[in-house]
């Protein structure tokens, strides 16, 4: 079971939905605008990146530059801007057991398969 962190809004999150139930995978959509995660859960998945919070983060949209937010501050400020607007975390990720992926490009979510 792939949890997957999606924005219906979105056509790469809508793309790599497609691409996992093309290729017959059992999903759980996760609407994170509509149901956020806690900060617990953003650690978690940031472990099973592998990488720094600023990774995982919408950096370059109009939004991330309107809060004062900037990529060098450290992982718990960017961790607590991401609780406090989910719109900031890049879209979309796949989560599976102790690893997860950004769905950017969309192939990236077949290193879960």
């Amino acid at each position: 079971m792939i949890t997957y962190w999606h924005n219906p809004r979105c056509s790469k999150s809508r793309a790599g939905l497609a691409l996992l139930q093309d290729k017959g995978v059992a999903v759980q959509q996760r609407l994170y605008l509509q149901d956020p995660p806690s900060l617990d859960e953003i650690r978690q998945v940031q472990t099973k990146l592998g990488g720094a919070a600023i990774d995982m983060m919408r950096a370059k949209d109009k939004l991330f530059k309107e809060l004062g937010l900037r990529e060098d501050m450290d992982d718990g400020e960017l961790l607590a801007a991401m609780v406090q607007t989910p719109a900031l975390i890049e879209r979309p990720i796949a989560v599976t057991g102790d690893l997860a992926v950004i769905g950017r490009p969309t192939e990236a979510l077949e290193a879960l398969l």
